[in-house]
């Protein structure tokens, strides 16, 4: 299992640096700021939950222990990050593929972000995070992050008038359907993140 977990790993970290290569070349073709472009790299939601699962797996592979190991290892935390990078693959997959035909690099790096590091992040919780202490409680904890990110975009959007998603575009949308839109894809996490407590609870059981 530690082959796998170096594996996705590994994947993680070459999709990230596919896609932080290709907006730092966009920019500098076109004469913008790098620092800018670093900023709008980890201004998506897909990004900062791909870093939070590499930075998983990472831990996961180092055998001294840290505070900060112990943090991203736990239970909760681990499994917080597996409905996050669930809700990154659903979202892709049935609001925005359809918009776009990425090529080259960054079909490969599209690939990675939204199928493989998900799928892969999946069978890692399946498999080497322990079971049987998530509660329902911890839901409370873990939509902090959507709900941080979203006043994040709202707040970059109406400061630059560029927002990350169009489902999140109050120009185009209007605040009261962007609203609509953030309820309905937080409803989808919360519905993740209750399968994955189920599962939780059901692994333990069996195991038992």
């Amino acid at each position: 299992m530690k082959r796998f977990v170096a594996m996705a790993a590994l994947a993680g970290w070459v999709g990230l640096a596919i896609q932080q290569y290709l907006i730092f070349y966009s920019r500098w073709t076109s004469g913008a700021s790098l620092l800018g472009g670093l900023i709008s790299f980890f201004s998506f939601f897909t990004v900062l939950t791909n870093t939070l699962v590499v930075v998983v797996l990472s831990y996961a592979l180092v055998k001294r222990d840290s505070g900060a190991k112990r943090f991203f290892l736990a239970p909760h935390i681990s499994s917080a990050i597996a409905a996050s990078i669930v809700l990154v693959s659903l979202a892709y997959n049935l609001l925005l593929r359809h918009l776009w035909s990425p090529q080259g690099f960054q079909f490969i790096a599209d690939e990675l972000l939204h199928d493989v590091m998900p799928l892969l992040f999946v069978v890692y919780w399946w498999r080497c995070v322990p079971k049987g202490t998530l509660r329902f409680k911890h839901i409370a904890g873990w939509v902090i992050y959507p709900l941080v990110y979203f006043g994040y975009v709202l707040l970059r959007g109406h400061m630059l008038g560029q927002y990350q998603y169009p489902f999140m575009d109050v120009d185009s949308l209007g605040y009261p359907q962007v609203f609509v839109n953030a309820a309905g894809i937080l409803a989808g996490f919360i519905v993740i993140a209750l399968a994955i407590i189920g599962l939780d609870k059901r692994l333990k059981t069996s195991s038992i």
